[in-house]
């Protein structure tokens, strides 16, 4: 009895530790309230984000999402150049189901099986022309639009955002480089 209920407490421990910085001061982060799925297909361009370490170097970021009907998922296509605009291509497929099927904004994506992640859709505007994507421990954001550019003003709007309202540390976002077709 004296283990188990060690083991318990262990676990409740472990959770509690888990809580992040931001998720006292700011609470968990939110998703939109709605995606409609096929508005949010196709692709988008990366602007800027707090890199993974394949996305270091990363130029012409691109993601591009479809729906995979047969198997009820999302096919993600993320390619860059590394390093340069004429860098070698690097193409890293992968897999997302929807996890939250009422805003259809928390995603499980699989880069690589058997892990599956956490993607939060938690801005998105109403034309579908930009987006922010999270993963819920605040380590990485993704600010993507639909064109190479965004309006200047618009991305420091939501960088702001970011670390005001979202609690991320905006002190490691960084821009990606795009190079208009």
């Amino acid at each position: 009895m004296k283990v188990r209920l060690l083991s318990i407490m262990g676990i409740i421990l472990s959770v509690i530790a888990c809580t992040s910085k931001a998720d006292k001061q700011y609470g968990p982060l939110k998703t939109v309230d709605k995606v409609d799925i096929q508005k949010f297909m196709g692709k988008w361009y990366v602007i800027a984000n707090i890199p993974t370490f394949i996305e270091k170097g990363a130029h012409n970021a691109i993601e591009i999402y479809t729906w995979n009907e047969s198997r009820k998922r999302i096919d993600v296509d993320f390619k860059f150049n590394a390093d340069s605009f004429d860098g070698e291509l690097k193409s890293y497929p992968q897999k997302a189901w929807v996890y939250d099927k009422n805003s259809m904004a928390y995603w499980k994506v699989q880069p690589l099986w058997p892990f599956k992640f956490s993607y939060l859709v938690i801005d998105l505007d109403e034309k579908y022309s930009y987006t922010v994507i999270a993963v819920p421990d605040r380590d990485y954001i993704w600010i993507m639009a639909r064109t190479p550019q965004m309006d200047k003003t618009q991305l420091d709007r939501i960088i702001d955002r970011a670390q005001n309202e979202w609690g991320f540390d905006t002190s490691k976002i960084q821009m990606v480089p795009q190079k208009p077709n």
